[in-house]
């Protein structure tokens, strides 16, 4: 599974996705992080809502992923990530 993570730099609730996505060791998954700056049309979009964590489906479509609350435990975003692993072959 690939995730692909909409960020900016020094922006601290991007920082925290990203620590609690590190701590995840229930689902494999590849991550890349997407800095917005450097892409108009990632900022154009993601400017508002970052951080923007999609799923990268197996016709090489995002699909973004409900946003994740900043003070959940990382035992959540397992739980999500897992929910859509199901649904990874669609």
């Amino acid at each position: 599974m690939k995730l692909i993570l909409y960020s900016k730099q020094d922006c601290c609730l991007c920082e925290g996705l990203l620590t609690k996505l590190q701590q995840v060791k229930s689902v494999d998954f590849e991550l890349e992080i997407r800095e917005i700056t450097t892409n108009p049309d990632w900022f154009d979009r993601y400017q508002y809502e970052i951080p923007v964590l999609c799923l990268l489906n197996v016709l090489q479509q995002e699909q973004e992923l409900p946003r994740f609350p900043p003070r959940s435990p990382v035992t959540k975003l397992e739980d999500l990530l897992q929910r859509y692993i199901s649904n990874y072959g669609d």
